[in-house]
């Protein structure tokens, strides 16, 4: 039997034998400033959690929700832990591999309100141990290579479904399930033929999802900056680039981007969980402004004060063949080094196509970060001349990319 210890003694409840001590100080103050499309729902419809909750919400209350969170050891869940953890949520984090990695995250939660179990994506009875408890799951599962124990099927088709399988068998209330931009069962491709198998692994995941779960929320991000990101650093790598060039399809032009910043998507996680007009949907995890690629990529480099002044020049990857022949070397030999593969290649010069029919980050209650606002800070360790000390001026801030109207593409 599980015991949530984590405050005085109550009554053991009848729910699959939920609890036998809870220790339960708080509960959530909903936002009342919500601008989403319906109203903020203040609990989960869970009779036994609803009788639980304490405080006066913050980390040391209890919001009446307990929630598995699979996919904490990534970039996003920490901070979706973190705001979690904040509002008086019991987190379960699932993990596999060493502890260790995920040990940081019990900083999130008062004593007791993050727990760890481990777990296999191809064992579901590990899965459903792991959120045996739970009124919500969150899946944030996701492989950006493909390794010889895991392909892109089994990590976002086969897992995500039987994380599906288990949370309607064991009668979780609210499954989220993070997807990604511009998925499709096939696609023509930009660089390659048939386009990204990530992609299209992610499209048939979130049918595997609809399938066995029908009342699940999926959210689509776009390229998702912030700090310890794989997008922005990814373009401040030495290993982007080829010496003084920096290889792009058609030199970037014509390609679309239309970056979100990850608390924003952290954000919009949350308030999904309690926003009943979320149930069954899908949102598009966008940011409030659409960027030509290559402008995207000049601004970042002037930012990093590496333009062209320093001998930086954006170019065809179609003539840089020492480039192309580095990228088919790692993507046989070494398709863990995610940043050179043909398959990041290709999502990374596939234009963001926005749904005008579906729902944004917007419509859950989030007011989006601009790019511009965040860039340079996160940006700026990967400066030339970092411990140079400028005159007043001497560096002027770069004027910011200019966006675009997505509608008019």
């Amino acid at each position: 039997m599980a015991t949530i210890a984590i405050g005085r003694c109550l009554p053991v409840f009848t729910r699959s034998q939920i609890l036998s001590c809870v220790r339960v100080t708080g509960t959530i103050v909903p936002n009342r400033n919500y601008n989403g499309v319906g109203e903020l729902e203040t609990e989960i419809d869970d009779p036994v959690f609803s009788k639980l909750k304490r405080g006066k919400g913050g980390r040391s209350s209890f919001n009446g929700i307990v929630a598995t969170v699979f996919g904490a050891t990534g970039f996003l869940a920490r901070h979706l832990i973190n705001k979690l953890g904040k509002q008086g949520t019991q987190i379960i984090v699932p993990y596999r591999g060493d502890s260790y990695d995920v040990l940081r995250l019990k900083l999130t939660g008062d004593l007791g309100q993050v727990l760890f179990v481990p777990f296999n994506l191809k064992d579901e009875n590990s899965i459903a141990k792991a959120m045996k408890y739970s009124n919500v799951v969150v899946n944030l599962i996701g492989r950006d290579f493909e390794t010889k124990n895991y392909t892109y099927n089994n990590v976002h088709v086969d897992g995500a479904r039987s994380i599906a399988r288990m949370a309607s068998q064991t009668g979780v209330k609210k499954l989220i399930h993070v997807s990604s931009m511009n998925v499709a069962e096939s696609a023509p491709g930009v660089i390659l033929n048939g386009g990204s198998k990530f992609l299209s692994s992610k499209y048939l995941g979130e049918l595997a999802v609809r399938e066995e779960f029908p009342d699940a929320t999926i959210i689509r991000p776009a390229e998702i900056f912030g700090q310890g990101d794989r997008y922005l650093r990814y373009y401040a790598s030495v290993y982007r680039k080829e010496g003084s060039f920096i290889p792009m399809w058609n030199k970037g032009e014509g390609i679309f981007k239309q970056p979100v910043f990850v608390s924003d998507v952290a954000k919009g996680i949350v308030n999904a969980i309690f926003d009943k007009t979320a149930v069954g949907r899908t949102y598009q995890g966008i940011g409030p402004r659409l960027y030509e690629l290559r402008d995207l990529i000049e601004w970042y480099y002037k930012l990093m004060r590496k333009d062209k002044e320093n001998y930086y020049y954006i170019v065809n990857m179609k003539y840089i063949p020492s480039f192309r022949l580095r990228v088919s070397f790692v993507n046989k030999f070494a398709p863990s080094m995610p940043t050179l593969i043909w398959d990041k290649m290709e999502r990374e010069h596939t234009t963001d196509e926005i749904d005008p029919f579906l729902p944004t980050l917007v419509d859950l209650g989030v007011n989006p970060t601009l790019l511009e606002d965040q860039a340079p800070w996160e940006l700026r360790p990967y400066r030339a001349y970092n411990y140079y000390q400028p005159e007043l001026g001497e560096f002027p801030d770069p004027e910011p990319p200019k966006y675009v109207d997505p509608y008019a593409l």
